[in-house]
């Protein structure tokens, strides 16, 4: 799955508006984020195999670190715990947490059987990624989900605001549709670097939350402009 956990990340601002949508981001796709690393470090293993499922040529067959149950839990805790270590707000650290979570929980969706419990099984996967019309319907409603909630919870300060949020969309489609078409990737190598890129992502994220105040915010924001005009033309 991969437009899914974004759909997350959004549907998390309205949750909490407080946390930054690169955070969310981050915290959404962290085990994607770690399993690449795992990749390069020889840590974690995956084969490509034509035919695997109908939207993946990869055989993820060995990736209890990133991506077992038993250690989405640890990531979860250890993000969720972070977060709250900087920012003290405990709901908000709650929320990040679940979202790591929450990627075990729509892979194990998607996935074949492949999906460990714990460092050496058993293995689980109810495999949606068998059915290309049955994943775009899935992650296209979970996307379109999350940023109806998105929009809900924030407010473009200007017009760029809108525009920002529209090209983060279009680039995150324009990665996820040609996985419907394109051929298996030349190695493995190949695949840990390009999924790496979802860093620039989170990084965009985080800038698209500054353009995209929450409501909250920007109700002080007036609320404080409100009483320095007062206090002006007290003076």
């Amino acid at each position: 799955m991969f437009i899914g956990h974004y759909g997350v990340a959004f549907a998390a601002k309205r949750v909490d508006a407080r946390v930054s949508l690169g955070t969310y981001v981050l915290a959404a796709q962290f085990l994607d984020l770690l399993w690449p690393i795992f990749l390069i470090a020889g840590i974690e293993h995956v084969r490509i195999e034509p035919g695997a499922t109908a939207m993946t040529p990869l055989d993820f067959y060995d990736y209890p670190y990133s991506h077992s149950l038993v250690m989405t839990f640890v990531w979860a805790a250890l993000v969720g715990g972070a977060h709250f270590f900087f920012r003290r707000e405990l709901r908000s650290a709650i929320v990040v947490a679940a979202c790591v979570a929450s990627h075990w929980l729509l892979d194990f969706f998607a996935h074949r059987p492949d999906m460990p419990i714990g460092l050496v099984g058993p293995y689980v996967g109810l495999g949606l990624w068998n059915s290309k019309l049955g994943t775009a319907l899935v992650e296209c409603g979970m996307l379109s989900l999350g940023l109806a909630l998105y929009w809900t919870a924030t407010h473009a300060r200007t017009k760029t605001g809108n525009w920002f949020l529209a090209v983060y969309v279009a680039v995150i489609l324009a990665i996820y549709i040609p996985q419907f078409f394109a051929p298996p990737p030349p190695n493995e190598m190949a695949i840990a670097w390009a999924d790496l890129g979802q860093l620039l992502l989170v990084a965009w994220a985080y800038g698209l939350d500054r353009l995209r105040p929450s409501m909250a915010t920007l109700e002080r924001e007036l609320l404080a402009r409100r009483r320095a005009m007062r206090a002006g033309t007290q003076h």
